[in-house]
């Protein structure tokens, strides 16, 4: 099996097993989902250690809004008293005004904790340097390991305006965000091999050759950003293991 390192911009994402033969219609697509799946679950996650601090996500006319305007507005949070975690909830405000305040109790808290650890741990890059590929089984699992760990704390499920719930049903809204920014649409999606651009409907031999056991770097990026930079022809170790010879050397000349 060959094995791709793919990189976005600079930085290793993950690694992704394949073979010389596949199609490179279902490689692209795989790592365009790995992909951004890896970048939900940082959304998801993040959002939980706000639901874990400050309960569920007050409805978008109350987001901002301080005590007195939402009295004076006579706006109330019909969901505050339908979703109450399990266990019962602590009063902690939420100084960003996005959430309501009811947070769950110290054993809630911890069922999300472990639950946002486990899911990073499935798709860390840190799996890059130990050499395991990431699949989109993996991805799969980790979002389930955070969904199954807010239906704990959430049995009746979170109010459908909540980030969370939304991202979990896939209709989160990102226009605006920075978030947006970093998901690759995949109409839009370029996959690159040493500064050549790897094309729907061909195989992957034609661009990575036939050697079936081999590692190679990939980059992805999308339309508007261009040809990528090519990978250098010695790793930065490598070439700092040469200049520390070559100045080894030239002291070696000066001293006979």
């Amino acid at each position: 099996m060959v094995i791709l390192q793919l990189k976005r911009g600079s930085e290793s994402e993950f690694l992704y097993d394949t073979n010389v033969n596949e199609e490179t219609n279902t490689v692209i697509r795989d790592l365009i989902a790995i992909f951004n799946g890896r970048l939900k679950i940082q959304r998801i996650c993040y959002e939980i250690e706000e639901l874990a601090e400050h309960g569920t996500m007050l409805p978008s006319e109350m987001i901002g809004l301080t005590d007195e305007q939402i009295e004076e507005l006579k706006l109330k949070d019909i969901w505050a008293d339908k979703c109450i975690p399990s266990g019962g909830f602590n009063f902690n405000k939420d100084p960003l005004g996005r959430r309501n305040g009811q947070q769950p109790n110290e054993a809630m808290q911890n069922v999300l904790k472990k639950a946002m650890d486990d899911a990073k741990g499935l798709v860390d890059k840190k799996l890059v340097k130990a050499g395991k590929p990431l699949t989109l089984k993996s991805v799969e699992e980790a979002l389930n390991i955070l969904r199954g760990a807010v239906t704990i704390v959430y049995p009746m499920q979170l109010p459908p305006h909540d980030t969370i719930r939304m991202e979990f049903t896939n209709m989160e809204d990102l226009s605006g965000t920075q978030a947006s920014k970093d998901v690759i649409e995949p109409s839009k999606a370029q996959l690159w091999f040493a500064g050549r651009q790897i094309l729907n409907g061909k195989r992957l031999s034609e661009f990575l050759g036939n050697n079936n056991k081999t590692k190679v770097v990939v980059k992805l990026n999308q339309l508007s950003e261009g040809t990528p930079g090519r990978e250098p022809v010695i790793s930065e170790q490598v070439r700092r293991q040469m200049m520390a010879e070559a100045y080894r050397r030239q002291e070696e000349l000066k001293i006979s």
